[in-house]
């Protein structure tokens, strides 16, 4: 949960920019968390929009958040190199499957079986 304080000499965009970037990193955001968008969580706070924007743009020049457009703002991975690299081969995969035609599903179905070929990390078949 969020709270500005409106009597505080920390600026509400430093608050807002502060909890978030706690909650990333100690894991109460979990990395492709969605966050609410710019509008939504101003009006939520009963805050500015340019006030919500700037906390979502340092985050970002952080490495904490990530924009997709239109799709939002996320939790990324950066700073996890694991998940980052898991997220970028996921995105690129998903590019590869909808480029040849295969089906989401059968794609899934493609990964879960490579998993399972794979094994659980650290052993190799």
């Amino acid at each position: 949960m969020i709270v500005i304080d409106a009597g505080s000499p920390t600026p509400p965009y430093e608050q807002l920019r502060a909890q978030l970037a706690r909650q990333i990193q100690d894991r109460s955001l979990a990395v492709g968390t969605r966050l609410p968008t710019i509008r939504r969580l101003a009006a939520d706070l009963s805050l500015a929009v340019n006030t919500v924007g700037r906390a979502y743009r340092e985050l970002e020049e952080a490495g904490l958040i990530e924009t997709r457009g239109r799709a939002g703002s996320f939790v990324s991975a950066a700073g996890e190199p694991a998940l980052e690299q898991a997220r970028r081969a996921a995105r690129d995969y998903a590019a590869l499957i909808a480029s040849v035609g295969i089906d989401p599903t059968q794609a899934i179905r493609i990964v879960e079986a490579a998993l399972s070929a794979t094994g659980p990390p650290g052993t190799a078949r």
